[in-house]
């Protein structure tokens, strides 16, 4: 049988009265895409924030399975453990890829540091992947040597993907990947997000507040309100035939603007 690579129970993180993510419990499945969509305020960053180790919760429990079958328990593991499963089982792209970036050192640099992080130690071996993955998310190979600040904004997150995808980790996390890029680089980028992930069968959490992005994308969606899940199912039936009256004014209001 199979089982959830990530679970959480009754997962708490509390700024304020009614702020942050307030006992939330979901699994993610290997291989599925797991979108996690609300208004601004809603909770879902700061829920991503938690599955993915940035934080910590005040209460509730997250279990992760990693590729050798190791159980951590994510609320109790050390910094040095979420850090060796930050650069080997999970991908963490931002939405501003600024932040995900070393904009200082070379485009292969930013993908060779990742490789460098799972024991790649050839360099020849390093700048060929580098190469590879260049290509893969249609940034010119040419382009190496060249700093990330000198790139524009969907070439910096495309590359933030590659940096993040060339170790295959078993599960991202993706906070508003296509936030602040134009529509028809936003197209292209979910183009190649969407081939890449499929290819590669990782398992993907993605917060967005952009419906489309979320059918496109999303297996699966949760719909957060004042930090807490308040619908959730199959992406189509969620936004197609939404039952609770936010998600049926978030569907809405996506109509009236289309």
């Amino acid at each position: 049988m199979r089982e959830p690579i990530l679970t959480a129970r009754d997962v708490t993180r509390e700024y304020a009265p009614g702020q942050g993510c307030l006992g939330v419990s979901l699994d993610v499945w290997p291989g599925e895409v797991l979108g996690i969509v609300g208004e601004s305020g809603s909770g879902k960053s700061t829920l991503l924030r938690l599955l993915s180790g940035q934080e910590s919760p005040d209460s509730g429990t997250l279990q992760f399975i990693d590729r050798h079958q190791t159980v951590w328990d994510l609320c109790s593991s050390s910094e040095s453990d979420l850090r060796y499963l930050g650069r080997t089982e999970f991908g963490i792209i931002h939405q501003n890829p600024r932040d995900g970036l070393r904009l200082r050192i070379s485009a292969g640099g930013n993908i060779g540091e990742r490789l460098m992080g799972v024991g790649e130690r050839h360099y020849g071996d390093i700048r060929a992947e580098a190469e590879k993955w260049l290509a893969e998310v249609e940034i010119d190979p040419s382009r190496i040597d060249d700093r990330p600040a000198v790139f524009s904004g969907g070439m910096q997150q495309r590359l933030q993907i590659a940096r993040n995808l060339v170790t295959h980790p078993k599960l991202v996390f993706m906070d508003e990947p296509t936030g602040g890029l134009d529509v028809s680089v936003q197209a292209k980028l979910l183009d190649t997000l969407k081939r890449l992930v499929h290819d590669l069968g990782i398992s993907v959490v993605i917060v967005t507040h952009d419906m489309g992005v979320a059918r496109l994308l999303a297996d699966r969606l949760l719909v957060m309100k004042s930090g807490q899940v308040i619908e959730s199912g199959l992406t189509d039936q969620v936004l197609d035939d939404p039952h609770a009256a936010y998600t049926q004014q978030l569907v809405a209001s996506i109509l009236q603007v289309n």
